[in-house]
């Protein structure tokens, strides 16, 4: 036998019907390869360069709460197509692929939990579900997450992902930012604090509704954050646009967020501004 034929790296081969994990995932800004439980044990962010990964509603609850906490409250209300919206395929067939990938009826996850052992209540958008789109769905279970915040005397915190309204319902989207808005003010009305957290990307109806109008506004490093997109804007106005512009860091310096948090220090700097919000003591 040759040298080199014995010494070949061979592939395991895989059982028919086997399923074997992947066990590295490259990150798209840095190209290292990174062991997919020390990519989990960092929040998903790169160790090499920082990146953060985009989260589904589910992890980013698990990274946010002290663990354990989280109880839900969303998954009752289906979304349903009132107006027999068609483009390249019915919006129900858009909406069954979406919901058998997610595992979740629409593009948010609502529920309870503690941050430092003190009770929230809290709202993750999904952009796995059709890029975060913000329908009849969404727009209710947030607008229900505020109110339970203010029956039960909870600070309220959302993470928002989103390409924003949701074409195929139209006006009955656009119509979810004055829903939400107003339930917010229930929040505001009883002194209780409503922290908005803009994940990469927050954008359109979104950005310009709920996710905005927060006590305090936190973005994750290099979040995309805007209404129109940077591309639109440009063609629009028929000017170059600042390096960075939109990205959190850029809108941080212009006064649009209140701080830029890196993922991994979430729950610390959460549990250190609602101390100071409820003016309780709370455990890191």
């Amino acid at each position: 036998m040759a040298l080199d034929r014995f010494f070949r790296r061979r592939r395991p081969q895989q059982q028919a019907g086997a399923d074997l994990p992947d066990l590295w995932t490259q990150c798209p800004q840095c190209k290292e390869g990174l062991y997919n439980r020390d990519l989990e044990a960092a929040s998903f962010v790169c160790p090499k360069c920082g990146h953060h990964f985009r989260l589904d509603a589910q992890k980013r609850l698990d990274v946010l709460l002290d663990e354990g906490s989280f109880r839900p409250q969303s998954g009752r209300v289906h979304p349903t197509d009132p107006l027999n919206f068609q483009d390249t395929e019915p919006y129900p067939a858009r909406l069954a692929r979406a919901q058998a990938k997610t595992g979740r009826p629409d593009a948010v996850l609502t529920g309870t939990g503690t941050i430092g052992g003190l009770p929230v209540t809290v709202a993750a958008m999904d952009f796995t579900f059709s890029g975060g789109s913000m329908g009849s769905v969404v727009g209710e279970e947030i607008a229900r997450a505020a109110e339970h915040a203010a029956r039960a005397g909870t600070p309220f915190v959302l993470v928002a992902a989103s390409g924003g309204a949701r074409m195929q319902e139209s006006a009955l989207s656009l119509m979810q930012m004055a829903k939400t808005t107003v339930a917010l003010e229930g929040l505001a009305a009883r002194g209780l604090p409503y922290i908005s957290i803009l994940s990469d990307p927050t954008t359109g109806g979104v950005t310009a509704s709920f996710a905005t109008i927060a006590d305090v506004i936190l973005a994750e490093p290099g979040a995309l954050i805007g209404f129109a997109g940077p591309r639109v804007i440009q063609q629009t106005i028929r000017q170059h646009l600042p390096e960075g512009f939109q990205r959190a860091e850029f809108l941080l310096d212009h006064g649009m967020v209140d701080d830029v948090v890196d993922r991994r220090e979430h729950r610390a700097y959460l549990t250190r501004l609602l101390g100071v919000l409820t003016r309780q003591e709370v455990g890191a």
